[in-house]
Order: C-alpha cells, then structure tokens, then sequence
C-alpha cells in the first residue's frame, strides 16, 4: 500500500474515533432522528420507558418494577441523561443502593442539568460507598445550585449529610472489635429475611421472610413479592435449625411480620398493616402459637405503629408510633400494665426521640438497657444502632454502636443475647444470598495487651495462622451482670411437665416484680435477674405445694446461666418443702425483713386450703453443740409460727413447730456449701 494511502486509512480511523467518542458523550434522544434504521427496536425502548414511567411515578415502593422497564430501554440506547437519571434513582431506593453510582455519574455527564437533584443524589452514592470527601463536595455544590424557594427546606437535608458524612470518617478512624458474619443458606435464602427476634439464651429465633411458601400463596399487588409471614429456627447445639413455616393462626394469608420476642419466649409481638398499621401479640400454648390479639388503643391508634419491645419483667411495653404530637416521625412511647393487666397510657421517651424517625426498638434482658435505629443522634447515614442506658429514672445520651455495626445504608432490626456476646440484625449487604439477610454479630470486648513477646512466642504466632474463632476466644468478652435462670417443671412423681407460674420477688423490698409462666407442653420456663438483688422465686401449680428458691446476685457479677429444674410435689400427707427466703441473723432467731414475702405465701396457702395442717421445722449446720443446735433451730421454727398467728391469723390448732438441729442434715458439713444448705427452715403436711 502507498504511503499516502496509510496515511488517509489512519485519519479516516481516528476522524471515526472521534466521532464514535464525541457521540458517546453526548445525550442522545429516544427520537426517529437518532435511529432512522432501528424504528422497531425504538418502538419498542419507548414502550419500556412508558411503562417503566408508570410505575416509576407511583413512587419508592414501585421502583423495583419500573427498573425492569428501563433497563431493557438502556439497553437500546445508554446514552439518554434522562433515563440513567431515573435508573440511578430507582438503583439508590433499593436494595442495590451502589449500582446507581456509574447511571448517575453518566447522566450528569451526558447533561449536568439533567435534574437539580443530580448532585444531592451523587452526595449518596459517594457517602454509601464511604468516599466521603467526594460525597461533601457533592452536597455543597447542590446547597449553592439551591433555587430560593427551596432554599430553607433543602439546604438542611444537606447539611445533615455532611455532618453525617464527618461522623463517618470519626467511626471508621475507630472500629468497634467485632465479626460480622452471614448466617448462611440454613437461615438465609435467595428472597427477603429480616426483623429476627432470640429468646435470652439464643435458644429460639424468630424472623420475617418474603418466601414463595408464603401462608396463602400469594404475592402482594403494591410490589410484586411475596407476602411477609413469620419463621421459627431453633439453636441446636450452636447451629441453626432450617427455618419452619408455623402457618395458621400466626401467619394469615396478608402480611404477617414479627417485631418482638419476650425473653422467655413466650410472648410474641407482631406487626399487620390494618388500620394504618398495628401491633399484635400472640402466646405459645404448649407447642402452638395463639391467634394473635390487637393490642389496645393506648398502644394502636389509626397511624403507623411498627415495632415493640417488653421489658423482662413485662410490666412496660414500648413501642414506635408517628402519631400527633411526637417530637419526630416515628418517636419510642412507652405504657405500663395496671393492676388489671390491661396497658395504660401511653407517654414518649423523650431522651430517646430525635427529630427524625427512631425505630427498631430492643429491650436488653437486663431491664435498663435499650437498642434502637434512628435517623438522628449522631448516625454516618441511614438509620444506625444506638444504646442508651437506664439510670436512675433516666436514659443516657444515645450511643453509637460504631462501624462496621453501623455503616452508611440503612441498620435496623438490631437484638443482642442476654450475655451480651452475640447481637443479630438484618442487611442488604453486597455478597448476601437474598435482597435482605439475617447477620451475626460477635463482640470481641477490649484487646488483651501482649504480655509475652520471647522469640519462641513470635515464631509460633507467625507459623500458625490465627482463625476468627481464636481471636474470638483471646480477648476479653464484655458480658452483661445478669443472669439467666432456666429449667424444666415437672411433676415430682409422674416427671411430666407442669404448667406453674413463677413468682420473682425482690426481698429486700418484699415485692412481687414480675410473674412468669412455664410452658404447658414443655415445662420450660426462663427468668432474667439483673444484678444487684436478692430474689425470692416461688414455683407455684394448681394442687402443689410452691417450691421456693434464693438467689442473691451482687452487683459485680458477671452473666451466667444456671439450669434449675423444679419438682413440685403434690400437696399430700408426709410432704415437705423447704422455705428457702426466709432469714434470721447469725445466731438469732428474729425474722428478717426480707422473710416477710416467703411469710406471705406460705399463710396464702394455708388460707387457700382451710383443712391443711402443718409442721415448721428448723435445721442448722454442725457448727456448735447438738443441743445449742437443736434449741436454736427451734427458737426458729416457733418465731416462723408465732408470725402467722399473731400477724395473719392462723389457728394456732393448724400449726407445730420442732427443732431438730443438725441431725437431719441434707448436704455435707465440710463446705461453706453445704453448710448453707443444712442451714434452712422447712414445712411438712401433717393433714389436709
């Protein structure tokens, strides 16, 4: 070929370049001009764009669809402002928040004056992905492009991204010390999970999931998925069970979400969208799940009601509402039972409630420590997870739970255990199985400092690499002082489950705090105790006599778990209980205070069985003389008789009392343990 023949090819070549490169910068109309070859193909872009654009103006909820629609016209022609606009915006309202990022930036692009919103919109994407000084410049610039006649609406909006945007760069700087993992295809699947609820000890979790096995089997008109129902996993040896359907009456064939577990697991709270959206509950019977009930009008009101929380001795309900007269949109309210059990008025959380929408609320077993989302306080973007503590009548200023707890999406639907080592919450992350996953949370606590830096210490650290779950066990676990009591009622004789209800006192005020009931079917039954108390319990079944037990549990300790299975024993001649909460000063026998709840219960079941006559019995340990032990033990027995005579009433014809020492010990001397046990006041049926 002659050179000037190369020469003419190359130019043609770049001209083409050139041209081909200038028109891809350039906003291309969906009109005849642009594609007089294409006029079907383009018939058929304007068709998706009117479709897309029909759902697209009935807003948020509809944009899923009409992203549909406007990617099969993008696919036409890419190089429409106007379409990646919109495709930027239904990309950012979504669970694919990020993908909106390369649509936008081209739109504004191909026409910076595609939409006065353009900068406020790439603002987001920026501060999603954590480019946040990029993000700060976007929104300034969209403050200046503000029109006056949206001057004093828009320009705070903006501005509460930047600070967000700077509360962002503050808590990245400083990550909190956990590992965020997905629960994984058990839990999981390729739809919707979210909202999950434990019981205390992890034992049960409950969550809402948009499934095809749905109760009904049908899809919701307003956005095409499937209708939310409610699904049951069990902790099997530290697994997850594959998640149950529990169908009828739970879920019905609407939507059906769950908002709030009590800590035994129990007492369900649940979400239907009626009347603007209301709060339900629901008992488990035995195995089943009862019809769930409305909760009244000093909870309900005709505006939207999302979530609710109990407190561990199920005394106050709170609960989210945007009726009139909030501080924001959604505000925390809170209600406590009356003596008739019914819930009563309701009032806001003021600490609590922002100018913006606070939701997602969790009581901790602890009964002073509150979980929720908000979009005000200080959050890096969305809703993020707060703390706030109950001290003395008040909340503490919410706290941040940190990055990567929080990020710049949205963060709801937070729990956390009773020990305070595991939390779970829901999230769109990229890399999930569905659109929403259910994730675990593990607190690692505060960094153990190197004690020992010997050579032979640093060459096995660097040859064996260290798992997640070995840096979990080498820190120092932040637990919660509380502890959880748990076991199975049964009967003494049959060993079948008994339905008891449980009695939580607190002696050194001699008042009933809380009631609880075991499980019909099961006999399970749990109780928190918070620490700093000493606790009455009193197991309590129709035609038994109660079983009593102690727990004092200072303010230093730590979580625990204790596992205290009861038998309850017929109420029949010859038998006996031992009154654990009742106390007398070391070598007295004068009743302490704290006694006078035991006291009371035992006269109530003398009043309640009219022919029942009994013996008080004192025991003591082995220390000192049989017969310095004997006469003390009955001084005892005749203070516990000479109380319900004089101060409740009872014949003394019902009533003996004996000493009987240490000789009928029921545990070894040889421990301070044991001698605890030996120590103790009992009563026998003589007749009834």
């Amino acid at each position: 070929m002659k050179k000037s023949n190369i020469i003419t090819t190359c130019l043609i070549i770049v001209a083409l370049i050139i041209q081909t490169g200038s028109f891809a910068q350039k906003n291309v109309e969906f009109d005849k001009a642009n594609f007089p070859t294409q006029k079907d193909q383009l018939k058929e872009a304007l068709k998706n764009i009117k479709e897309g654009d029909r759902y697209y103006l009935l807003g948020e909820s509809m944009y899923t669809t009409a992203l549909d629609y406007f990617l099969k016209a993008n696919a036409f022609n890419s190089n429409n402002a106007l379409l990646n606009y919109k495709l930027g915006v239904c990309y950012i309202n979504g669970n694919k928040k990020l993908m909106a990022k390369d649509f936008l930036e081209k739109a504004y692009a191909l026409d910076p004056d595609v939409n006065p919103e353009i900068h406020y919109l790439l603002g987001g994407v920026y501060q999603l992905e954590m480019s946040y000084d990029k993000a700060i410049v976007e929104y300034k610039t969209y403050i200046k492009s503000l029109p006056q006649n949206k001057y004093a609406t828009e320009k705070p909006k903006a501005e509460k991204r930047i600070k967000e945007c700077n509360t962002g760069k503050e808590l990245v700087a400083n990550p909190a010390r956990v590992i965020i993992d997905n629960l994984g295809g058990v839990v999981n699947s390729e739809f919707s999970e979210y909202s999950p609820v434990i019981s205390a000890d992890e034992s049960v979790m409950m969550f809402t999931s948009r499934r095809p096995n749905t109760t009904g089997g049908n899809k919701d008109e307003g956005d095409f998925n499937w209708y939310e129902d409610i699904y049951i996993s069990y902790n099997e040896k530290g697994k997850w069970s594959p998640p149950v359907n529990p169908g009828k009456p739970l879920n019905t064939e609407i939507h059906d979400a769950v908002n709030g577990l009590s800590n035994d697991g129990q007492l369900l709270f649940t979400y239907k969208g009626d009347n603007g959206g209301d709060l339900f509950f629901s008992k488990l019977e035995g195995e089943n799940w009862s019809k769930p009930e409305r909760l009244n009008k000093n909870i309900n009101t005709e505006y939207h009601e999302p979530g609710a929380t109990l407190s561990p001795d199920g005394r106050t309900l709170y609960f989210v509402s945007n009726k009139e007269g909030g501080r924001g949109g959604h505000d925390i309210y809170y209600s406590v039972k009356n003596e008739k059990g019914k819930w009563g008025d309701a009032f806001p959380v003021n600490e609590l409630n922002s100018e913006y929408d606070e939701d997602c609320i969790f009581m901790h077993p602890d009964g002073k420590t509150m979980y929720f989302s908000s979009k005000g306080h200080k959050t890096m973007g969305g809703y993020d997870i707060f703390k706030s503590v109950l001290e003395n009548g008040k909340w503490s200023e919410p706290e941040n739970m940190g990055y990567p707890i929080n990020t710049t999406d949205n963060d709801v639907f937070f729990v956390i255990s009773a020990s305070g080592k595991h939390g779970y919450y829901s999230s769109a992350k990229d890399g999930g199985l569905g659109s929403q996953d259910i994730y675990l949370i593990k607190f690692l606590g505060a960094e153990k400092p190197v004690v020992n830096n010997t050579e032979d210490n640093l060459i096995a650290s660097i040859a064996e690499p260290v798992s997640e779950t070995v840096i979990a066990a080498t820190v120092d676990i932040q637990t919660t002082a509380l502890t959880i009591l748990k076991g199975v009622v049964t009967d003494e004789q049959t060993k079948l489950p008994v339905l008891a209800s449980i009695e939580l006192t607190d002696n050194e005020k001699n008042e009933v705090i809380a009631t609880f009931e075991s499980n019909s079917k099961t006999g399970k039954y749990l109780v928190s105790l918070p620490a700093g108390k000493n606790y009455g319990i009193a197991v309590k079944g129709d035609g038994y006599l109660f079983h009593s037990e102690n727990f004092e549990i200072p303010k230093a300790s730590g979580y625990q778990e204790i596992v205290k299975d009861v038998e309850l024993k017929k109420m029949e001649v010859g038998k006996k209980i031992v009154l654990r909460n009742i106390f007398f000063d070391f070598n007295k026998s004068t009743l302490r205070p704290e006694s006078t709840a035991e006291l009371d219960r035992l006269a109530q079941l003398l009043v309640e069985n009219p022919k029942l006559k009994i013996e008080i019995s004192g025991h003591t340990d082995s220390k000192g003389t049989d017969e310095y032990n004997r006469e003390l033990s009955e001084r005892r027995a005749k203070a516990v008789v000479d109380y319900l005579i004089k101060n409740k009433n009872i014949p003394s014809s019902r009533l003996e009392y004996k000493g009987y020492g240490e000789s009928q010990a029921i545990a070894t001397n040889e421990t301070d343990e044991g001698r605890q046990l030996n120590r103790r006041t009992e009563f026998k049926i003589l007749s009834n």
